[in-house]
């Protein structure tokens, strides 16, 4: 008999990937969400049942419920599975009972990189022909999904740590890109609550797993067990990235193990943070015994998740990007990928994402914004947040004016009000670089409204 799955918000890019795992499992599923998606329509033709809107009619009385961190106790399909008595999982435990059918298990997690670094791992081996199986938290380009279930060895997958779920999962290579304190609305006790929680995570691992950890990050390699295997750039790392050269369109660099020559490699991905994190991919291929001949030639086609530096519009010689970036680290990276843009005009506009990241993390929002010719900030966006008074955007964009010598502007309103203020003051050889986890990702499609406008006006 098949195992059925009902999700409450099954739109989203997480519980979508899953709800797809197990459709193309053979398991039955069903679910809703508050608006129709693209998401929602790949799973339709799947096979899928999806209710717009929560009802507690939709549930099923022979299936186990699946929910996020985000559904709340009053949920009406939440109350009606207890009332029937159903399983709920979070989707954590779908993602770890995944995990355990069989195959050899290579999990991405850290603070920032583990869409990239679980998306570059699926998209070389998926092109390599090895036939991997994988949930990530993205869309992988050219591949168009962000799970599929195949018959090959090897199953990758992106370890939120978010919410301290990660304890639940045992690879049998893990990828720890860097921590910092993040997601202090849980972690409360910061940089020292997520360092505890990554030790019970590595405890819970098999003997025989292997941890790669990223020897340049001070948290992360602090993290020494016998199952560590260090990597990095400026360190005496197990393995190591050398003779970088960054081009315009793309970046090359030496790989070595153990001070051994290992591999060359080429990606198009921007940044110093991209080395790391084809680094640290091309070691867990490594650790896992796959062949590298079959996988290398594939990093140099790999041109990044959705929302991470992502060329969304370009009208009138103004290019605009959309990306992911709402923490400190992640804005610094990414406003670094814009250097080498030689005589452009880079304008940042930031949402703050949640009240308690902007509190906690004010100064180092100060800092995050170098390199860069302007800086617009926006409302924050609360995420089910309540405001914290005295923690604003209008607050932080007077004392960003005051703390860089750059202009800084405060612009209120949705994105589509933030668009029709910018808009007009944008010229030819403008990069406007979209900065949030929230709304901002709408703020490109609003540009590139009002410049088809303006041309059929």
């Amino acid at each position: 008999m098949k195992k059925k799955y009902y999700f409450i918000a099954i739109g989203g890019v997480g519980m979508s990937g899953l709800a797809k795992y197990l459709l193309e499992n053979g398991c039955e599923v069903s679910g809703s969400d508050i608006c129709d998606s693209k998401y929602i329509q790949k799973l339709r033709d799947l096979g899928a049942t999806i209710h717009i809107g929560h009802n507690a009619d939709n549930v099923p009385d022979d299936a186990v419920v699946v929910a996020s961190t985000a559904i709340k106790s009053d949920n009406p399909e939440i109350i009606r599975a207890k009332e029937l008595g159903l399983s709920i999982y979070h989707r954590s435990d779908v993602l770890a009972e995944i995990s355990r059918w069989g195959k050899f298990f290579l999990g991405y997690s850290g603070t920032h990189g583990k869409t990239t670094t679980s998306g570059l791992c699926s998209y070389v081996l998926e092109k390599a022909g090895l036939l991997p199986s994988y949930v990530v938290g993205g869309i992988i380009p050219d591949i168009g999904t962000n799970a599929h279930c195949q018959d090959g060895k090897f199953f990758a997958a992106e370890l939120d740590e978010s919410d301290g779920t990660i304890i639940k999962y045992a690879p049998n290579i893990c990828v720890v890109n860097n921590l910092e304190a993040d997601h202090l609305d849980f972690y409360k006790e910061g940089l020292k609550s997520i360092l505890e929680t990554f030790e019970k995570f590595i405890s819970n691992m098999n003997e025989k797993s292997i941890v790669l950890v990223n020897n340049d990050c001070e948290a992360t390699k602090n993290l020494h067990s016998h199952k560590t295997i260090s990597f990095g750039i400026s360190s005496e790392a197990d393995y190591t990235a050398k003779n970088i050269i960054f081009n315009e369109d793309y970046t090359t660099f030496d790989i070595y193990y153990k001070n051994n020559f290992l591999t060359d490699l080429k990606i198009i991905l921007r940044g110093k943070h991209n080395v790391y994190n084809a680094l640290s991919v091309l070691a867990s291929l490594h650790q896992a015994g796959v062949n590298l001949n079959l996988v290398k030639e594939h990093f140099a086609t790999f041109t990044g998740m959705g929302r991470r530096f992502q060329k969304v519009g370009e009208f009138n010689g103004i290019t605009i990007f959309d990306d992911y970036a709402h923490h400190p680290t992640e804005i610094k990276a990414t406003l670094s990928s814009a250097e080498g843009m030689k005589n452009k005009n880079i304008i940042a506009v930031f949402q703050p994402h949640r009240y308690t990241r902007l509190k906690t993390l004010w100064n180092e929002f100060l800092n995050a914004f170098e390199g860069i010719d302007k800086v617009i900030v926006t409302d924050v966006y609360a995420a089910s947040e309540t405001p914290i008074e005295g923690v604003n955007s209008e607050k932080f964009a007077k004392e960003l004016s005051s703390h860089i010598n750059v202009p800084c502007e405060y612009i209120a309103g949705d994105m589509k009000t933030v668009a029709d203020k910018l808009y007009p003051t944008l010229k030819e050889n403008d990069v406007v670089i979209g900065l949030g986890a929230g709304t901002i990702t709408m703020l490109g499609k609003e540009l590139i409204s009002l410049s088809k406008e303006v041309v059929n006006a």
